[in-house]
């Protein structure tokens, strides 16, 4: 990888924030009885990551497109299949960016962007000014914007996926992963891709054609393929093209084209531990917690 100061760290909020809602008690609450157990799982995830990495460049992205993002307008049901997050959760995603900020870390979100397309759009421009990139998330769609030099870093699991770990691990190169999964389809989030085509079987016609362009502009030679049932994916595939280029419009991370990100948008801000002391106490977070946190940025 590149040297440390020309890293940058990206991380997925949500993954992390939910992760603690379902996995930390909700009766931990703050002097004014709200619940915290997202905030401290998230506050706990927060000062390991900075302990261990020692960042210099980070950005953490929350999502506020659950209803509103540009792939809700070409698919109303797009992720429909998700239940919206509860009043008390919604409130700890507010404490949880307070404490991003507190900490010194840069934050964005957008209410037309997903957080994937946001990660996307800073990893490319960071990249054009000589960054690797770090992703910290357990979500396998952004393995799309893995190349060489970056990492995936599932820090819950401890799994780090390099750009030459992605075949081992989907079956598919990075840059196909938003093909193979606008074929087989995403039950996460309510994509329904090709109708009959699994994941092996995507990952069989990539291996051959590269991408879905190619596919659909050879798709005569899908059924001399030695697959099992090439005839019929043949005929499944042209049946419902629109469903795969529709599904192609959803799996692919966007560029917001008003979000320009440089350097110093990044770049660690100092803090003093006392201020982060001081938020975490009106956050409700323990003297533990506090105390870690306080350590990171001292």
């Amino acid at each position: 990888m590149a040297d440390k100061q020309r890293r940058v760290y990206l991380i997925d909020a949500s993954i992390y924030i939910f992760r603690a809602w379902f996995s930390v008690p909700d009766d931990l609450t703050n002097a004014k009885g709200k619940p915290i157990n997202a905030l401290h799982g998230f506050a706990g995830f927060l000062g390991g990551f900075l302990d261990e990495a020692r960042p210099e460049h980070v950005a953490v992205v929350f999502d506020e497109s659950l209803t509103t993002s540009f792939r809700n307008e070409i698919f109303p049901a797009y992720k429909a299949n998700r239940e919206l997050p509860p009043a008390d959760l919604e409130q700890q995603f507010r404490y949880c960016r307070s404490l991003v900020q507190a900490l010194g870390l840069a934050d964005f979100s957008s209410n037309y962007y997903e957080a994937d397309d946001l990660i996307g759009t800073i990893a490319t421009r960071l990249r054009e000014q000589g960054f690797s990139v770090v992703i910290l998330s357990a979500d396998k769609d952004l393995a799309q914007l893995i190349g060489e030099g970056d990492m995936l870093w599932d820090y819950a699991r401890n799994r780090r996926h390099h750009y030459a770990d992605i075949p081992q691990w989907l079956g598919v190169q990075a840059h196909q992963v938003a093909d193979w999964l606008a074929l087989a389809g995403d039950s996460v989030d309510n994509i329904p891709g090709v109708p009959g085509i699994g994941a092996k079987t995507a990952t069989a016609l990539l291996a051959h054609f590269d991408n879905l362009e190619n596919l659909y502009n050879r798709l005569e030679e899908v059924a001399d393929l030695k697959i099992r049932g090439a005839a019929r994916i043949q005929g499944l595939l042209r049946n419902y093209e629109d469903n795969a280029r529709l599904a192609r419009q959803l799996t692919g991370v966007a560029i917001d084209p008003d979000l320009q990100v440089d350097t110093a948008d990044v770049r660690r801000r100092s803090v003093s531990a006392a201020d982060v002391t001081a938020v975490c106490d009106e956050l409700g977070l323990g003297r533990m917690t506090q105390a870690r946190l306080a350590r990171v940025v001292g």
